[in-house]
């Protein structure tokens, strides 16, 4: 602090004092080093982007769908106030308390540094996979800008099997009283009735599906099989990373602007489709299948349903990646955080629910066309985004016009998540290093984009459907489990929850103790024993993984299983390294790693109050402090051995 006005006055007469007014006007961020986000609204938008992403579109109305309709939501709301809302308010809490990234923040608690390496490792895997998907969404896009959609109508690279309507036999007691076997669409064109128990059904795949595996994918037969490259999602996936790098070039000052338009779009592209769909003849048994009439509340006495609530909500949220540490790293530091969490979180789930009457009064117009049950047209995943919904945009009028809207909005909500991981990932860097961040910022994060397409050139092969799946199912789920797990076990456990709380008064203000009730309860018993039923619960009822009917190789799952072990191995590795580095006894050493650095606390100098005085950081070297609870210390001499 007594430097840094000798070190202003200096700055002073070498600049002209016109120069520094205009410097003042144009820099307002607070931490000059790192940088802070522009406005309010661009850290909010650039949140509920990395928040809301596919999944909200084809994941959630499948499984509102699966678990009893309208009846879902019961368990989506719970889930949301124990799991998601408290470890999405406690990691933005973090990033902006300490200004730092999922790595550099455990400061607070150097036995787990190997968390944050473990959040980044599975964003940095996930990035890859997750630009494939931003990589077909562009490759429709483009296909859609034809006077007729290619998917439209079984064209010549279809098969034998492929037909837009069921075909088989059946028996039927024709106008003479005799009776003849006859063909499906005889039936219909001559309005009969099939007898009962005498319908045989041809094995028949809708053109979309056709086109998804033969044109789009060029899909082969399995992992085994890895093929060719296909060139055209490898055009589409480098020109996925161009947008990323340049949108990411210059950090968050560049995304931040950008965020305007990606964030803003799929909301105005899902109401224009809930308008349209809302009109179209069948509409309504969508969304009565989706939520309403025929919501099944028996459904809530099934486990399944209540897991399904808590991994949709933590997904959704982000939590546990690194990104919303590594988002929120770059607010002013008395930005109030708890009002952001419960905005983002609140608008996320909505979201999610207006995405549900969207697109399944779509499907409903499906089923109508196809005079099927909605749930023989609707499925999970990749066939949700890829085969059903472009089956049903190609029924409506003018579909290619329905079909780019759709697509578009498919690539703004993967960019927006891809925006905050990369991020995550670039700001890990520039905390290890944050000199030679400050000036390549720009050609590590070209650099990144590019060693990122390199890598995912394997998921654009013949066989890259199949890898990124395996990717989906191993990496996207225990390893963040894990990683959410021990995070809040650290904080409010090791650390201190009354500690913790203490930080974010220094943030927000001071609250009283009704206030921290809730957050207290979830922190300390509700959510790590969810988290933790949820991880047991999965590894109990694992499967091994299959694309469509197609298993994975044994080398396969092993592969996934690596994956895995490569991502979390680095907490007990990081753990025994800072156990070796440490000095004394090996209790002391233990101690000693179990609790804040010296350099622990808020970045700027203005911030450090309390505890986190300099003056209050003196001896720390000296003593080895033990955190309770309640957030005190038990204070015990470390001596070194001789």
């Amino acid at each position: 602090m007594g430097n840094s006005i000798p070190n202003c006055l200096e700055r002073c007469k070498k600049k002209p004092s016109s120069d520094l007014d205009k410097s003042e006007k144009t820099n307002t961020d607070e931490n000059t080093e790192r940088g802070n986000w522009s406005s309010k609204s661009e850290y909010l938008l650039s949140m509920v982007g990395y928040a809301v992403g596919l999944g909200n579109v084809w994941r959630f109305p499948y499984l509102t769908f699966q678990n009893g309709g309208g009846a879902f939501l019961i368990p989506y709301t719970i889930m949301l106030a124990l799991a998601g809302l408290p470890l999405f308010f406690l990691e933005c809490s973090l990033g902006q308390f300490s200004s730092l990234g999922p790595v550099a923040m455990w400061k607070v608690l150097p036995i787990f540094e190997g968390v944050g390496i473990t959040m980044v490792l599975i964003s940095t895997l996930v990035t890859i996979y997750y630009n494939i998907i931003i990589a077909y969404s562009l490759y429709y896009l483009f296909a859609s800008f034809t006077s007729v959609l290619p998917w439209s109508e079984c064209f010549d690279w279809s098969d034998a099997n492929c037909s837009k309507t069921p075909k088989g036999f059946c028996s039927v007691k024709m106008s003479s009283g005799s009776l003849e076997t006859v063909n499906l669409t005889f039936v219909k064109q001559e309005n009969y009735t099939c007898l009962p128990n005498t319908t045989v059904m041809f094995d028949t795949e809708i053109p979309s599906k056709q086109y998804w595996e033969k044109v789009a994918l060029r899909r082969s037969s399995g992992l085994d099989e890895t093929g060719e490259v296909v060139w055209y999602l490898a055009l589409c996936l480098l020109l996925a990373w161009i947008i990323i790098g340049a949108a990411l070039f210059k950090g968050i000052k560049s995304s931040g602007k950008v965020v305007y338009f990606t964030a803003i779009f799929p909301y105005i592209v899902l109401l224009i489709l809930l308008v349209r769909g809302a009109t179209l003849e069948g509409a309504y048994e969508g969304i009565s299948y989706y939520i309403g009439a025929q919501s099944d509340f028996s459904k809530l006495n099934n486990a399944d349903v209540w897991k399904d609530a808590a991994t949709q909500i933590f997904f959704s949220l982000s939590t546990a990646w690194g990104g919303l540490v590594a988002l929120s790293s770059y607010n002013k530091f008395k930005n109030n955080c708890y009002g952001d969490a419960i905005m983002v979180c609140v608008t996320n789930c909505l979201t999610s629910v207006f995405a549900g009457f969207a697109i399944f009064s779509i499907l409903g117009h499906m089923a109508f066309k196809a005079e099927k049950p909605v749930q023989d047209v609707v499925d999970s995943g990749f066939a949700l985004a890829f085969i059903a919904y472009p089956e049903a945009l190609s029924q409506l009028p003018v579909a290619p016009l329905w079909s780019i809207l759709f697509f578009f909005m498919l690539l703004t909500l993967g960019l927006d998540s891809q925006f905050a991981s990369v991020e995550t990932i670039t700001t890990t860097i520039h905390d290890a290093f944050p000199k030679v961040m400050k000036k390549m910022r720009g050609i590590i994060t070209a650099g990144a984009c590019v060693a990122f397409f390199l890598l995912g050139l394997l998921c654009v092969t013949e066989a890259g459907i199949f890898w990124v799946d395996l990717i989906d199912y191993f990496c996207a789920g225990w390893g963040i489990l894990i990683a959410a797990i021990l995070e809040i076990i650290g904080i409010c456990w090791i650390y201190g929850g009354n500690r913790f709380i203490e930080d974010i008064e220094m943030m927000i203000g001071k609250k009283n103790w009704i206030f921290w009730l809730w957050w207290r309860i979830c922190w300390f018993f509700v959510t790590p024993l969810l988290l933790l039923a949820i991880l047991i619960w999965s590894l109990v009822t694992f499967s091994s993984p299959m694309h469509g009917s197609i298993p994975y190789p044994t080398w396969g799952i092993a592969v996934g299983w690596l994956m895995i072990i490569f991502c979390i191995i680095w907490i007990p590795i990081l753990a025994c390294v800072k156990l070796y580095q440490s000095e004394g006894t090996l209790l002391q050493r233990f101690r000693k790693i179990c609790v804040p650095t010296p350099d622990w606390g808020p970045a700027l100098e203005q911030h450090r109050q309390g505890r986190y005085k300099p003056t209050d950081l003196q001896n720390v070297t000296n003593d080895v402090n033990l955190p309770t609870i309640d957030g005190g210390f038990v204070n015990t001499e470390f001596v070194p051995d001789n």
